[in-house]
């Protein structure tokens, strides 16, 4: 019976490296069509080429004092997301965001050990993202939210500010 294993796998590991080898046929295939493509490519550098003229519009200059910045005067970036109140009380122009959940639920737990910290935290959700924010504190002007801001990311590294649309 071991004499029979041993014959058949040796016959199938020769069957296997026969199988394999690659047709000389195969290489001329692809040598000449790799010859063709040269060929072609020979004729059609040898052709003249035609050249246009593109049209360019002229450069108009304008003065440095013509540049018009929005808003980012102090580079703060600001997001601005549409949300609509889930808990608390109400948000003002800007505010700030210490984290974001998919979970109402992990959301409020936030809320609560902001809230156990002594702010005045709430909840909003994004329904365009499905994402519930949490806002640490809410201001009327960027300069106070941005200052609230960098103080809280000694503790919450990711946070940013909230423009709701």
């Amino acid at each position: 019976m071991k004499k029979y294993t041993v014959l058949c796998a040796g016959l199938c590991l020769a069957l296997a490296f026969t199988s394999c080898k690659s047709s000389e046929s195969a290489y001329k295939k692809a040598y000449e069509k790799a010859k063709q493509y040269d060929t072609q490519t020979a004729q059609q550098a040898a052709q003249p080429v035609e050249t246009s003229t593109a049209v360019v519009a002229p450069v108009q200059t304008r003065p440095a004092n013509d540049t018009r910045v929005t808003d980012n005067a102090d580079n703060v970036s600001v997001r601005q997301e549409r949300v609509s109140m889930v808990s608390g009380n109400g948000l003002k122009a800007f505010s700030v965001v210490v984290g974001s959940f998919g979970l109402v639920s992990n959301a409020e737990g936030l809320q609560q050990r902001l809230r156990d910290a002594g702010y005045d935290a709430q909840i909003v959700k994004n329904e365009d993202r499905n994402m519930y924010r949490v806002i640490a504190a809410t201001f009327d002007n960027k300069a106070d939210a941005a200052r609230s801001r960098d103080q809280l990311r000694a503790t919450y590294a990711d946070a940013w500010l909230l423009s709701n649309q």
